[in-house]
């Protein structure tokens, strides 16, 4: 009786374990699609802004690159949380 009253509370760890995973991975997935749209929309704002004024090329390209990283700073966060909560 002893080896399967050892052998239960593996069985409830993995299933925890496995429950655990799939909701840092949900995390991950939701983080990486709001960067993904944030810097779908911020590439094409700055593409607007171009075409609007062609001589401000170089402070929109240097406000788009600030924003998109601060859009993919959101996703990483996330990656870093997934591989804690593994």
């Amino acid at each position: 009786m002893p080896i399967l009253a050892a052998a239960e509370p593996a069985v409830g760890a993995a299933t925890e374990a496995a429950a655990g995973g799939i909701d840092a991975s949900l995390t991950l997935a939701i983080a990486g699609a709001g960067a993904a749209i944030g810097v779908g929309m911020i590439g094409a704002k700055a593409v607007e802004a171009v075409g609007r004024n062609p001589g401000a090329f170089g402070n929109i390209l240097t406000l788009g690159i600030i924003g998109m990283a601060l859009a993919e700073a959101v996703a990483i966060y996330a990656l870093v949380i997934t591989f804690l909560a593994m």
